[in-house]
């Protein structure tokens, strides 16, 4: 079957002040339901909140607003709630802990405590992957690698019921294969990405490089990669789902900001794993200073990922794709009825505890979005 060709974000798809190339091909089309931290039947979505203190709503906009996300007017608020499923992960100090039982666990929402219906372990579950691979300036000399450990991940945890889909960005979002389950249609697309002239012809991405505003010069557009993969890819996907970002960790350019594409991916109930990969050495050359693993490390805790650093160390990357393996094929799922079961649009603060000494990884919550006969939540 012949590789797809490339497909780049259309301009539909991003906030008016994004600039966009003069050919844009036609909007993906987003597929079925959710994972991470699922509300089934189609009543209300959950998601996690980019900060525990001050959670903000939900956004419905289609371009952030500095004044934050707000819900529609004359949104129908009148749902019930049956079940929130949170996927999670349990750690002691001799790795992954899989022999729980419902009676191992609590669960609090707002410190409220609540009922678990079933805990499971759900290794079989299908699964969805999106991986994002940053194929900026900065990458230049770590992307064989990038390519290499990849394409061998692939190859050993896509099965005939999973899927899988490949995102470059650098000055742009470009989409190098749809949704499949062949791993060897996956490598080609994987082995297809290529640095981007544009950006790499300026040295650190997006300083100084093509006809940009010099106020948001566009270089790595890594937040706007997040977002849209997680709202035009993933958002109505069932099963478990997980992005998966080969990246330094430094935006350059995205219109959408950290907390966007945080927000999104709560929303798309989207586990993010991050996997730094710099090449620091030509950081130095530029005078710069890395700093990529900040932000990468927010958005990974908030999604109940993890953030996982190799430098630009083959080995190690192959081991931070072993890891990521190995964690997928042991999560859990913890099923409740919540007390509160109004669908105000509001941020519902989760906290798990399954005995000392074990480290819960998890989100941190989910809005309690209206939901109606859209099992997304939209309106």
């Amino acid at each position: 079957m012949p590789l797809q060709p490339t497909r780049r974000f259309p301009v539909s798809l991003l906030p008016s002040a994004f600039s966009t190339p003069s050919t844009i091909l036609p909007a993906m089309a987003s597929l079925s339901l959710a994972a991470g931290l699922l509300l089934t039947p189609a009543a209300l979505h959950g998601q996690c909140a980019p900060s525990v203190d001050a959670p903000p709503p939900p956004s419905t906009a289609a371009a952030p607003s500095d004044e934050g996300p707000i819900l529609h007017d004359g949104q129908t608020l009148k749902v019930n709630v049956n079940l929130v499923d949170v996927y999670f992960s349990v750690r002691d100090k001799g790795g992954f802990v899989t022999s729980l039982s419902k009676d191992s666990c609590q669960i609090a929402e707002d410190k409220t405590p609540q009922t678990i219906k079933r805990l499971t372990l759900e290794k079989n579950l299908p699964l969805t992957i999106g991986i994002l691979l940053d194929t900026s300036g900065s990458q230049e000399h770590v992307l064989p690698l990038e390519q290499d450990a990849g394409s061998r991940f692939l190859r050993e945890v896509i099965t005939p019921k999973d899927e899988a889909f490949l995102i470059s960005f650098d000055v742009n979002v470009d989409e190098l294969a749809d949704f499949t389950n062949s791993p060897r249609e996956l490598t080609r697309a994987i082995n297809k990405a290529s640095i981007n002239e544009a950006s790499s012809s300026a040295g650190v991405p997006g300083i100084g490089g093509g006809p940009f505003p010099t106020s948001n010069p566009r270089g790595t557009l890594l937040y706007d990669a997040i977002h849209l993969a997680s709202t035009e890819k993933l958002q109505t996907q069932a099963g478990r789902k997980v992005i998966i970002v080969l990246t330094d960790g430094q935006d350059q350019g995205s219109q959408y900001r950290i907390k966007d594409a945080i927000e999104a991916a709560q929303k798309a109930n989207v586990i993010v794993y991050p996997i730094l990969i710099a090449d620091r050495a030509m950081y130095a050359s530029y005078g710069e200073i890395y700093m990529g693993s900040g932000a990468m490390s927010q958005i990974a805790e908030q999604t109940g990922g993890r953030v996982i650093n190799v430098g630009n160390n083959g080995r190690k990357l192959d081991d931070a794709f072993d890891q990521i393996q190995d964690e997928l094929r042991s999560q859990y799922i913890a099923s409740y009825t919540p007390t509160n079961k109004t669908a105000d649009g509001k941020f519902r603060k989760i906290e798990m505890d399954c005995g000392k000494g074990l480290k819960i990884q998890a989100r941190k919550g989910y809005y309690a979005v209206p939901g109606g006969d859209d099992p997304t939540g939209n309106q």
